[in-house]
């Protein structure tokens, strides 16, 4: 059968991921590891509770992060742009994921709910408290 009017028979490719304006980066990892530290470290502007007790994040802390790039600030003075937008990322601190989330410790579903929201994820890993490692701080 011939291809029908207006059309060159060619399917345009799949679109992956998801529509938006702005990206959106989860960060990740165990209980006490630093998550919501470096939360507020990155962004000057807002202060999660970062507090040594369990479940101290339960729902996410978002914020918008400014990315400086000198690329886009001379692109900008060569071109001279009626206004300049730069990148501003959401970044979501993500409460951790604990031991026997399937049975229904800590936020279960809730959890994978927050990252699936996610286009990209940042895991964070804290490895100076397992035997036999050696913490960059004492080496010095």
């Amino acid at each position: 059968m011939p291809p029908k009017k207006g059309g060159d028979g060619i399917k345009p490719p799949p679109i992956i991921g998801r529509f938006g304006t702005s990206l959106k980066i989860g960060i990740v990892g165990l209980p006490h590891v630093g998550k919501s530290t470096f939360f507020n470290v990155l962004l000057t502007n807002s202060q999660a509770s970062a507090e040594n007790f369990p479940f101290c994040t339960i729902d996410p802390n978002e914020s918008r992060v400014p990315v400086t790039d000198e690329r886009f600030d001379f692109l900008c003075q060569h071109h001279k742009p009626a206004s300049k937008i730069p990148a501003f990322p959401n970044v979501v601190d993500i409460a951790g994921l604990v031991k026997g989330a399937h049975n229904g410790q800590g936020l279960r579903n809730a959890f994978l709910s927050h990252i699936s929201a996610c286009d990209g994820i940042i895991s964070l890993y804290w490895v100076s408290h397992y035997p036999g490692s050696k913490s960059s701080f004492t080496t010095y």
